[in-house]
């Protein structure tokens, strides 16, 4: 990974695009800790090389609590995605709107996997300034929801999709459309993602789709089952800090809070 200083003062700051940053800064700024839960050193190494305005995004992400939000969350689908690879090593996978995500520097898959990253192609340039590329590793800058990409993604082996932080973004229909084109594309594999309740959707600026439960998604193909669907607040235990982790433990307790975020992985 070259040394160089990467500047990324060019980042929009006024819509979803911004993200990509904060969540890099946030698995960033938690792997700091001293008991980290996802200890993502990947995302700390990034953010030490970009030039950005990085204490007015810290004043926007509020890091002291939010980092554990994305932590919980980003945990959970690698230990979800490494359940699967130890299971399926000759797998396919495909990280939809991986934005800046290290999480295949984290995982680290055996050569024997072939791993597709996908997103927006000006956010696909920012990565390949930003990552090594390996063998076995692809990049494909396009819209998640043009179908026009699946085509040159490998059908013939177990199927890993992961999208953190992608699916409330679409519309309803975007979302349907997009798992039923993946699940034909595919003969076997498993979906992950998480999401929000839809009332939190339509709180967002941003947020468009919201899930109450897994079976909403069944319904859409026959091969579809919901095997997980976990609050993000169910591994509360983890978190370092003693408020935080209380406060992690009350919301758990309460039924609007707990159904508020969770992860979803279906298999088919």
């Amino acid at each position: 990974m070259s040394a160089q200083r990467l500047d990324f003062t060019g980042v929009a700051d006024n819509d979803v695009t911004w993200t990509l940053l904060g969540t890099l800064y946030l698995r960033a700024w938690e792997s700091g800790s001293r008991h980290p839960i996802l200890g993502d050193h990947h995302a700390a190494e990034a953010i030490r090389r970009i030039d950005y305005d990085f204490p007015k995004l810290h004043r926007r992400v509020r890091p002291e609590s939010n980092q554990y939000l994305v932590a919980l969350r980003a945990t959970q689908l690698d230990e979800w995605a490494a359940d699967f690879l130890r299971r399926h090593p000759d797998a396919v996978v495909l990280h939809l709107g991986c934005g800046l995500d290290s999480r295949m520097l984290r995982l680290d898959p055996p050569s024997t996997v072939d791993w597709y990253d996908l997103d927006k192609p000006e956010v696909v340039e920012l990565r390949r300034r930003l990552y090594p590329e390996r063998e076995h590793y692809h990049l494909i800058g396009a819209s998640v929801t043009d179908p026009a990409w699946l085509a040159g993604i490998p059908a013939d082996r177990p199927a890993l999709i992961i999208a953190e932080g992608l699916l409330p973004y679409l519309d309803g229909a975007e979302v349907r459309g997009l798992v039923q084109r993946l699940v034909e594309h595919f003969g076997t594999g498993e979906l992950q993602f998480d999401g929000g309740a839809p009332w939190l959707a339509r709180l967002s600026p941003l947020g468009r789709w919201g899930i109450r439960d897994g079976r909403e998604v069944e319904a859409w193909h026959p091969r579809l089952r919901c095997v997980a669907q976990p609050p993000f607040t169910t591994h509360w235990a983890r978190i370092p800090a003693r408020g935080y982790r209380l406060l992690y433990r009350l919301g758990h307790a309460i039924p609007g809070w707990r159904t508020m975020f969770r992860e979803f992985r279906f298999t088919f």
